[in-house]
């Protein structure tokens, strides 16, 4: 093995990117300079580290799974190493985090914020992800931590519980069901029910109607959050949700009406997750605790 750091870092770009072109934009190199760092790691290992898809990029094969992530531990050791003796922080390298799309634009910015005030010297980078792409991205090493409800996971990610949230109704200005202190999911479900395409959201969504015996007419499904505030604040249907903005107005400007739900339903749980099957980094296990205490310290939404 003769591979360099410079190498490793094409690699784990790769990884994080998805291609080779996206790794080579994001260090401002040429594409023919990654190509020719990843075929000779490959070679010197004897076998694949990435499995080529034409049109849809690349992807790590189990055994490049296994490289990036000893790739990312020498690469945040060896940034550690040069700080010694320095003014830089104890920790340094990269962050990668992940988050649900739905929790990002509230939580990202100020969580990085914090963590950049403490560890300056970490370079984080945040990705929008579905839950499906997130638990992928998680897995094939491209995504350090996960932020995102706790909803699809494999069973070996680990979950850090930062917050809990109940469910409450979204109902448009002047709705027959306004000027009720709650509502129940009976209530709701004599209306359109409006909901997200995440497999996993719209169905936890109709879950929490058929454990209390009812059977909703999902009207539409929307392409995102702020969709789905627009469509219910101009009549089209009602919706239930965990996440609640500040200013309960939906992009074009019209009123939404929020009300607590008064069945006894289940919190939904904000978490930082990773995959235990890979090590953690110093720069990952710091985002955690400084999560856990900006989350403590904050009266999230409207629970």
């Amino acid at each position: 093995m003769s591979a360099t750091l410079t190498q490793l870092r094409y690699l784990v770009a790769v990884a994080r990117h998805g291609s080779v072109t996206g790794a080579a934009r994001a260090l401002n190199i040429s594409q023919p300079s990654i190509s020719v760092a990843i075929d000779a790691m490959e070679k010197d290992f004897g076998q694949k580290l990435f499995v080529r898809q034409r049109g849809s990029g690349v992807s790590p094969t189990s055994f490049g799974r296994t490289v990036v992530a000893k790739a990312k531990q020498v690469l945040a050791e060896a940034d550690e190493l040069m700080g010694l003796g320095s003014r830089k922080s104890a920790i340094g390298g990269e962050l990668v985090l992940g988050c649900f799309e739905d929790l990002a634009p509230y939580f990202a910015p100020g969580l990085i914020r914090a963590f950049r005030e403490r560890h300056p010297d970490v370079a984080v980078v945040v990705r929008d992800e579905t839950f499906e792409t997130l638990g992928r991205r998680l897995g094939d090493a491209a995504v350090d931590l996960g932020l995102t409800y706790d909803l699809g996971l494999p069973s070996h990610f680990a979950r850090i519980l930062l917050h809990e949230l109940r469910p409450h109704a979204l109902l448009p200005a002047g709705h027959a069901l306004a000027d009720n202190s709650t509502v129940s999911l009976a209530d709701l479900a004599a209306y359109p029910l409006i909901t997200t395409d995440q497999p996993h959201s719209w169905q936890h969504m109709l879950d929490l109607f058929r454990s209390r015996g009812l059977s909703p007419v999902a009207d539409s499904r929307t392409s995102s959050f702020e969709l789905q505030r627009s469509m219910v604040a101009n009549g089209f249907g009602v919706a239930v949700s965990y996440t609640r903005p500040h200013g309960d107005r939906s992009y074009d400007g019209l009123p939404l009406v929020c009300k607590p739900l008064s069945d006894p339903l289940p919190m939904q749980r904000i978490i930082l997750t990773y995959d235990t099957q890979q090590r953690v980094s110093n720069a990952a296990l710091a985002f955690v605790e400084i999560a856990k205490d900006w989350f403590s310290a904050r009266d999230i939404f409207a629970s």
